[in-house]
């Protein structure tokens, strides 16, 4: 089995002007709940092989609370950013890794949650998704994108 993990960044600052949408860093908000939720997923033993982020700041900065409470390294990976459910659900597949975590945004994220669950999710931010893949490994379940039409409520 291999497990996929989905976390949408933490709450954002829109309040600096002159930012660029990837260099939005996290609100109060933001900053307080990164850690928690990092710490609620480290209390149910799940360690990834593998922690991937996108390279925006709010993202990267969400991305490192959970390094921290996971006691995992972080990769920054550019196609995160602004990533398809397509794109994101690839970018874990080629990793090999059987247990992978993924920080990343909307509107990818709940739209891959949307079709691995079968039913409609919103990942608001700071949510953590936890999908068990029946598959041994990654590649065995790579074949199954190229055919995945994916449906997602707008």
């Amino acid at each position: 089995m291999v497990t996929l993990v989905l976390v949408r960044h933490a709450k954002s600052d829109w309040a600096t002007a002159g930012l660029s949408d990837h260099e939005r860093p996290l609100n109060d908000r933001g900053q307080r709940d990164a850690p928690m939720m990092a710490a609620i997923l480290a209390r149910t033993g799940f360690r990834p092989d593998r922690l991937l982020s996108s390279t925006a700041v709010r993202a990267r900065t969400t991305a490192e609370a959970f390094a921290r409470a996971l006691d995992v390294p972080l990769e920054t990976e550019s196609d995160l950013y602004a990533a398809s459910a397509r794109d994101i659900w690839r970018t874990a597949a080629t990793t090999g890794a059987r247990n992978v975590l993924i920080v990343a945004h909307d509107p990818g994220l709940s739209d891959l949650a949307t079709a691995l669950a079968g039913r409609e999710v919103t990942m608001t931010t700071c949510a953590v998704a936890t999908f068990p893949i029946a598959e041994d490994y990654w590649p065995s379940a790579v074949p199954v994108v190229d055919e995945w039409e994916l449906h997602a409520p707008r």
